[in-house]
């Protein structure tokens, strides 16, 4: 007769001692990959089980995959802190839980005055067998039609509402950060009359243009365009 199986018991909380670090279902963590020379997975904790004597816990979770990791790999417009929520579940033991993380919603990325180490932003669900993104489709900007990368700075036309990257229009970083007013190819003409004509423009700061290049676009993002 084969031994019955113990049983094992769910945990509220659980805290992983060479951390120390108290984890519960709903955390995200960094989790030691079988092959050291592989950067941490990032996943969320579903469950935590242990024995009856509450020895032997392991962690039911939901992976993150990092764009090189999906099907398609790393494109342009990924962030370099962007991971994506597949479908893929899996059964860890708590040990090789090496830290805790957050996974902000895309929004709330946009707007951390400072990114850590252990700060990720997800804004899309991967199928880990199909390779399909949910949504599977976002807003495009500037010439080369891409989405939105957070890492990547951005000016918007005062015509068309439109935003570039500085590479896209033959500008650097520098001089994008040094623009107190932008009008793409298409919207020049008209744009110069109008500033010609106007006797009210002001001229912004460096530092502001670009905080308002970053609030402005991430508002217009927000409402109703993806």
């Amino acid at each position: 007769m084969a031994k019955a199986k113990a049983p094992r018991r769910t945990l509220d909380s659980y805290t992983v001692k060479h951390i120390n670090k108290t984890i519960k279902a709903g955390d995200c963590v960094l989790m030691r990959p079988a092959d050291q020379s592989k950067q941490q997975y990032v996943a969320r904790i579903e469950r935590i089980e242990a024995d009856s004597r509450g020895g032997n816990v392991k962690v039911h979770v939901r992976w993150y995959y990092r764009p090189e990791e999906s099907i398609g790999g790393r494109r342009q417009f990924h962030g370099s802190k962007e991971v994506f929520l597949s479908d893929h579940y899996d059964v860890q033991s708590a040990d090789t839980i090496e830290g805790k993380c957050t996974v902000h919603s895309f929004k709330s990325y946009t707007k951390l005055d400072a990114v850590g180490n252990d700060d990720f932003f997800c804004r899309f669900e991967y199928n880990s067998s199909t390779g399909a993104f949910n949504p599977d489709r976002v807003a495009v900007y500037c010439k080369c039609e891409m989405p939105y990368n957070p890492d990547d700075l951005m000016v918007q036309c005062e015509g068309c509402s439109d935003w570039f990257h500085p590479a896209c229009i033959e500008m650097t970083t520098d001089e994008a950060k040094r623009l107190d007013h932008f009008f793409c190819e298409s919207c020049s003409s008209e744009g110069q009359k109008k500033l010609q004509n106007s006797h009210s423009a002001s001229r912004h700061s460096d530092a502001k243009l670009c905080v308002n290049t970053v609030v402005n676009f991430c508002n217009e993002i927000f409402q109703g365009h993806v």
